[in-house]
C-alpha cells in the first residue's frame, strides 16, 4: 500500500473520507426515515401499517441480497465509479418514493435503493481502505460505519420531524437533495480507486471460505442479539421502565448517541487487535442486555444500560468489517459487502424472534431472547478471533487499491 499511499496526501484522503461518512449519512437515513412516517406513509398509500411495513422489510432484503450480487457484477469497476453510480441510481429510486402513489413501486422502489446501498456501502469501505495508511484502515471503516450510526441518532428525527409538519413526501424529497449534493461532492474530492484482484471465481473462493462465513455468523448473532431487544423497545420502557411517553425519544436519543460513538471508536480498537475487541465488546453487549432484563425497572440504570449496549453493540462494527475483509485475503473486494448482509439478516432474524417471544410472553420477553443470542455470540466471538488470514503467495491484499489519483 506504500505506492498508494505516495499518490495520495493526507488532506485529499482526509476529503475523500469525510465524503464517504456523509454518503453512509444520507444512505442510511433514506433506509431509516420510513419508520419516522410509518402511519403517514401507510395513510397516504391506503394501506395498514404492517403492510407498509414491508418497505423496511424489502430495503433490508434488497440490501442483504441484492448488495451481493451487484458487489459481484461491478467487481472489475472502479470504486468511484461504483459510489457516483449508485448515488444516480438512490436519487432516481428516492424520487420515485416521494411521488409514487402505488405502494407496489414505491416497495419496488425501496428493494432497489437496498440493492443501490449494499453495492454503495462495499465501494465506500474498499475506498476508504485505499486511501489511509494500512494502520489507520480500522478507522476508515469506522467512519463509513458511523455514517449511518449519526443519521440513527440525528438524520432519522430530523426527517421525522420534517415529515410531520410538511408531509412525509417533502422528506423524501429532502433526502433526494441531499444525495444531489453527495453525488457532487463525490464526483469531485474522491479519487479514483480501480479494482485489484482476480476475477469473480477467485474473489468467490476467499470471500466465501469457512473462516470469513465464521465471522458473517456472529455479524448476524451480534446484530440479532442487539436488535430482539431494541425493536420492541418502546413497549418495554412503557410496561417495564414505566418511562412516559414524552420521554421515550430522550432513551431512544441516548442510545443513537451512543451507537454513533461506538461506531466511530471502535475503528481504533479495530486498528489495534480486532479479533480481541469482537471478544470484549460481544460480552460487553450480552451484559448490558442481561442486566436491562434483570434491572429493567429502574429509568437511570435503563438509561446508562441503552448508552453501553449502543457503544458495544455498534463499537463492534468496524472490527467485524475489518476482520471479514482481512480474512477473506485475495477475495477481499466481494467480501466487502457481506457484512451488511449478515447484520441485516441478522436483524430479521432477531425482530421475528423478539415479537414471538413478547407475543407468547411478557413484554421482557423480548430483551430475554436478546440475551440468550448474544450468550451465543461470545463464544463465537472467541474462536473467530483465534482465526488467521490466507497466506498467498505474490498476491496483495484484495482490500487494498493500485495507486489512487490525488483529486486535488
Amino acid at each position: 500500500m506504500s505506492t498508494q499511499q505516495a499518490a495520495v496526501s493526507s488532506r485529499s484522503a482526509a476529503r475523500a473520507v469525510a465524503m464517504l461518512f456523509l454518503g453512509a449519512f444520507v444512505m442510511g437515513s433514506s433506509e431509516l426515515l420510513i419508520v419516522g412516517v410509518l402511519n403517514l406513509v401507510a395513510d397516504d398509500l391506503s394501506v395498514s401499517v404492517p403492510t407498509a411495513g414491508t418497505l423496511v422489510t424489502g430495503y433490508a432484503l434488497g440490501l442483504a441480497i441484492g448488495g451481493p450480487i451487484l458487489t459481484a457484477l461491478t467487481i472489475r469497476l472502479d470504486r468511484r465509479t461504483i459510489l457516483c453510480g449508485t448515488l444516480m441510481l438512490a436519487i432516481a429510486c428516492n424520487l420515485i418514493v416521494a411521488m409514487s402513489t402505488s405502494y407496489d413501486l414505491t416497495l419496488v422502489a425501496r428493494i432497489l435503493t437496498g440493492a443501490f446501498a449494499g453495492l454503495f456501502d462495499a465501494a465506500a469501505f474498499a475506498v476508504g481502505i485505499a486511501v489511509v495508511p494500512p494502520e489507520r484502515a480500522g478507522r476508515a471503516i469506522a467512519v463509513v460505519i458511523s455514517g449511518v450510526a449519526v443519521s440513527t441518532a440525528v438524520g432519522v428525527p430530523l426527517g421525522t420531524v420534517l415529515g410531520q409538519a410538511f408531509g412525509w413526501r417533502s422528506s423524501y424529497t429532502a433526502i433526494v437533495v441531499l444525495i444531489a449534493i453527495t453525488l457532487i461532492a463525490t464526483m469531485a474530492l474522491v479519487p479514483s480507486v480501480p479494482s485489484t484482484g482476480g476475477g469473480l471465481g477467485d474473489q468467490a473462493r476467499y470471500a466465501f471460505a469457512p473462516r470469513v462465513l465464521a465471522v458473517l455468523v456472529l455479524c448476524a448473532l451480534v446484530f440479532g442479539s442487539t436488535y430482539a431487544a431494541l425493536t420492541y423497545i418502546v413497549p418495554f420502557l412503557q410496561d417495564v421502565t414505566g418511562v412516559s411517553d414524552a420521554l421515550i425519544s430522550v432513551f431512544l436519543l441516548a442510545y443513537g448517541v451512543a451507537a454513533a460513538v461506538g461506531s466511530f471508536g471502535g475503528g481504533r480498537f479495530a486498528d489495534r487487535n480486532a479479533g480481541r475487541t469482537l471478544v470484549v465488546a460481544s460480552i460487553g453487549a450480552a451484559g448490558s442486555l442481561a442486566a436491562l432484563h434483570l434491572f429493567g425497572t429502574n429509568p437511570f440504570l435503563v438509561a446508562f444500560l441503552l448508552v453501553a449496549l449502543g457503544v458495544c453493540a455498534m463499537g463492534m462494527g468496524p472490527s467485524l468489517q475489518y476482520r471479514v475483509v482481512t480474512l477473506a485475503g485475495p477475495g477481499g473486494q466481494l467480501a466487502q459487502s457481506l457484512p451488511a448482509s449478515a447484520i441485516n439478516l441478522g436483524i430479521a432474524f432477531g425482530s421475528f424472534a423478539g415479537g414471538v417471544a413478547l407475543g407468547a410472553f411478557t413484554t421482557s420477553a423480548a430483551v430475554l431472547t436478546g440475551v440468550v443470542i448474544a450468550i451465543v455470540a461470545v463464544p463465537v466471538a472467541w474462536a473467530t478471533s483465534r482465526l488467521e488470514p490466507p497466506v498467498v503467495k505474490d498476491s496483495a491484499p484484495a482490500a487494498t487499491g493500485e495507486p489512487v489519483a490525488a483529486a486535488e
